[in-house]
Parts: C-alpha cells; sequence; structure tokens
C-alpha cells in the first residue's frame, strides 16, 4: 500500500473550471449564528467534499472573507454555493415555499437518528444551530423534523461542525448519485 501524491488524487477530482457538471447533493444547510471562524470554515470544507446544493450563513454566523475562515476551508468558499442571509426565517420560509423539507439537526421529542434519513426526504434543508444553545425553538417551529446523532457517552452532542459531517455524509451514503 502506498501514499497517493496530491497530483494522484487530484487527478480524479472536479477542477472550479468542471463544477458545472457535478451532480450536486440535493441539501442546503443553514448555518445559524454559528460562534467559530473554525467551525464555518470546516462547514465549507465538508460541504465541498459533500458536494451540497447550498451553505446559507445566517444570524451572527461569520462569513468569508475572514481569515480564520479562508484558513480552515482551504478554498471550499470557491466550490461551494453560498449565501449570507441575516434572517433565517427568510431562507426557511423560501424553501419551504420551493417544496424543500426542513429538518434541524437538533435533539427534540420527536427527533430520529440521522441513519434513518429515507430517499423521500430529498431535496432537504438542514439547519444547523450554535454550539451551545442549539437550534432555538422559534426556527424549531417551522421544520417538517429534526435528527440527532445517537450519543452514548456522557457528553448529549458532539461539535457543530463534526455533527454536521457526520449527518451530511450519512446523507451522501443514502442517497448515493452516482
Amino acid at each position: 500500500m502506498e501514499k497517493l501524491t496530491h497530483d494522484q488524487i487530484s487527478e480524479h477530482r472536479s477542477s472550479l473550471d468542471s463544477l458545472h457538471k457535478v451532480k450536486r447533493l440535493p441539501v442546503y444547510v443553514i448555518l445559524n449564528s454559528i460562534r467559530s471562524n473554525y467551525n464555518v470554515g470546516s462547514i465549507f470544507r465538508t460541504s465541498d467534499g459533500a458536494m451540497i446544493e447550498k451553505l446559507y450563513l445566517c444570524g451572527y454566523t461569520p462569513h468569508p472573507p475572514k481569515k480564520e475562515i479562508m484558513k480552515t476551508a482551504l478554498g471550499a468558499i470557491e466550490s461551494v454555493n453560498w449565501e449570507y442571509v441575516e434572517d433565517p426565517k427568510e431562507v426557511i420560509l423560501k424553501l419551504k415555499k420551493d417544496g424543500i423539507k426542513i429538518s434541524a439537526l437538533e435533539l427534540t421529542e420527536n427527533s430520529f437518528p440521522h441513519y434513518n434519513l429515507k430517499a423521500d426526504f430529498l431535496p432537504l434543508a438542514i439547519i444547523i444551530g450554535n454550539e451551545i444553545s442549539g437550534v432555538s425553538q422559534d426556527l424549531l417551529d417551522l421544520c417538517d423534523f429534526s435528527i440527532e446523532i445517537p450519543q452514548y457517552g456522557i457528553k448529549q452532542s458532539l461539535n457543530v461542525a463534526v455533527a454536521y459531517g457526520v449527518t451530511i455524509f450519512e446523507l451522501r451514503k443514502i442517497f448515493d448519485l452516482s
């Protein structure tokens, strides 16, 4: 087993010029009031890896061109469709009007495990909330359902960027587009 070089890996990847040919995962991600530039940068990079449809940065979520985001995203702000919209409700209502199901990555009385999503949930929007307080109740009230990542230790949750990565790649697996 030999490790691949950067050039060998790049041979099988899309480029910025060919992104229009890539079939995107029909998932819209709404980040609401994320505090950390580094979490936002990580979410950009993960969004590129999963090739989501669009990333919305809302509330006081920092957005490019903040240097910490740029450093962590490693260029993914160029390959991920994204937009800053201050009010997340505006985005949610627009997506609902377009027939997109709205979900939250949050523990609620009716949440179900992320691995139980089905193909008929697409297209889908996922709200990712603040690192401390999660998704606010006023946004949960606009959701069709909520998704959780079961925890088996003493902590209640994962880091927001890690939780997003676990969830989006599970969706990518469930909704294989190849």
